[in-house]
């Protein structure tokens, strides 16, 4: 039996500020990671000791040196949070990574929590910066001067299931889910054929199909062995192929029926062979089909629309689930599934209130009906870039989402709960409630890991290897318990 899915994503946000020349990127990101503040003392290091980002899943360590930054640049450009996130500063980006969820809703909620500190951080960045400047900031993927940056996902995996076979079936599923996942893009970049319109804002940029980099000739399957759990018996899925997304529903589906065709992968479900003839082109032109017609070719001769190979999924899905008891919202993931992929069978436009390609689409095309531009035009490109704006009262997407214009899955209510809450039903609980309590006495922290510093004594590390413990069932009595962090150390070795 498949092991749960505990997931999480990290989402990197493009950063610039109004009216200043010369803007440097990686001070307006310390700038604005440094100006978020939360109710709890004390300047926590983020334990880098416990990464590898050039172990292989293939088996092999890449050549290369870990990034190690000094005591005083790593306090500088992390933030570990009381939610149990991590906000901090990665090369030239702000980047926020939620804490580790069970469920797709939980992570939509702290995925929207992320957005909310973000814009948060803005503000107080703004009061530091010169009159007449302003912070702004985008959840989207391009600068459109030929550089991306991700939207990287996450997945807990069994170490027993092959990564040969995780990726054979994975590059079909990752190539034609952007039917459903893409946030949209006007035009083309990285040398992308041209095009007016397309699904994905990432496709443009991957040139391989398996391989270890992020940023450089970028992989549809990304092999980075880092599982931040107990090695030998799990693996952390790292995927880079996927979107910002805005749309509360389209982050639903993204990561929820992900979890599903893993869990079906981990339980020998999906038996057919859906190998792509060229998945690299295949990424491309699927990405650039608007209309959801274009069939790709499989290695076995076999022609199927992006639709078509995501129906075939869906039905091994709907036929996993006559085997296995599904929960509830796995029930729920399946039937949405269904409805958009026969809406997009039929007529894409119609998902402009779930989808966000199809949202932005619509949109841009209205507002170039009504200014009589075409897609040219430098105002078309500053409306794709708005629909990702931070900020309540200028972003587009944000604007749809008070009038009632798009489908929501969380409340205001939960997302603003998630801002300062971990989830109650893994270790991050146990990470944001030490943070809360016993901040000045936590010395550093890592996903799997949080030291503390207690007085004249060595520092205590507590390690966290399991994801599921640590969880408000396990810990909540031991820490009522423990009034400092010395009680806790204390406590965990009886």
């Amino acid at each position: 039996m498949a092991i749960p899915k505990v997931m999480g994503t990290e989402i990197e946000y493009g950063i610039t500020v109004q009216n200043d020349q010369d803007f440097d990127p990686i001070s307006g990101c310390v700038l604005l990671v440094n100006a978020y503040t939360e109710d709890h003392e004390g300047s926590i290091l983020w334990d880098y000791d416990q990464e590898n980002p050039l172990a292989d899943a293939r088996g092999f360590q890449v050549d290369g040196e870990k990034y190690t930054p000094n005591q005083q640049e790593n306090i500088a450009r992390n933030k570990t949070l009381v939610n149990g996130a991590r906000y901090y500063v990665d090369h030239a980006h702000p980047e926020y990574s939620c804490p580790e969820v069970t469920n797709a809703r939980e992570l939509v909620m702290h995925e929207k929590a992320g957005e909310k500190v973000l814009d948060k951080s803005r503000q107080e960045a703004d009061a530091l910066l010169p009159p007449g400047t302003k912070m702004l900031l985008y959840k989207n993927n391009s600068d459109r001067k030929g550089n991306s940056y991700g939207s990287h996902e996450n997945y807990l995996m069994d170490r027993k299931t092959s990564f040969k076979q995780i990726a054979g079936h994975l590059i079909p599923f990752f190539v034609t889910r952007q039917v459903f996942t893409g946030a949209g893009k006007v035009g083309s970049e990285n040398r992308g054929r041209p095009c007016d319109y397309q699904l994905s804002q990432r496709s443009d940029f991957f040139e391989t199909e398996v391989a270890l980099d992020t940023m450089v000739k970028r992989p549809i399957i990304n092999t980075r062995d880092e599982p931040h759990a107990d090695r030998e018996k799990y693996r952390r899925l790292h995927v880079i192929v996927g979107d910002s997304n805005m749309s509360e529903y389209t982050i639903f589906l993204r990561n929820g029926v992900t979890a599903l065709v893993l869990q079906m992968i981990e339980d020998g479900a999906v038996s057919q062979d859906f190998s792509l003839r060229d998945p690299v082109r295949a990424i491309k032109d699927v990405s650039q089909d608007v209309r959801c017609r274009l069939p790709i070719e499989l290695m076995d001769g076999r022609k199927l629309t992006a639709v078509e190979m995501q129906g075939e999924f869906l039905e091994l899905a709907q036929k996993y689930f006559l085997k296995y008891e599904a929960t509830a919202e796995q029930k729920d993931l399946v039937k949405k599934w269904e409805y958009v992929l026969s809406k997009l069978a039929k007529e894409p436009r119609d998902l402009n209130r779930e989808i966000d390609w199809v949202i932005k689409l619509s949109l841009i095309e209205s507002f170039m009906d009504r200014k009589d531009l075409d897609w040219d035009s430098s105002q078309v490109q500053m409306l794709d870039l708005q629909y990702h704006d931070l900020r309540p009262e200028k972003g587009l997407y944000n604007l749809l989402e008070r009038q009632g214009k798009v489908e929501r899955i969380v409340t205001d209510e939960e997302i603003q709960t998630a801002i300062i809450n971990p989830p109650e039903d893994t270790r991050a609980y146990f990470r944001g409630e030490c943070l809360r309590k016993y901040g000045g006495q936590v010395f550093g922290v890592n996903w799997d890991s949080i030291s503390f510093g207690i007085g004249e004594e060595p520092i205590k590390r507590v390690l966290m290897a399991e994801p599921l413990k640590g969880s408000k069932q396990h810990v909540e009595d031991l820490l009522k318990s423990s009034p400092t962090a010395a009680d806790l150390v204390a406590n965990l070795r009886t």
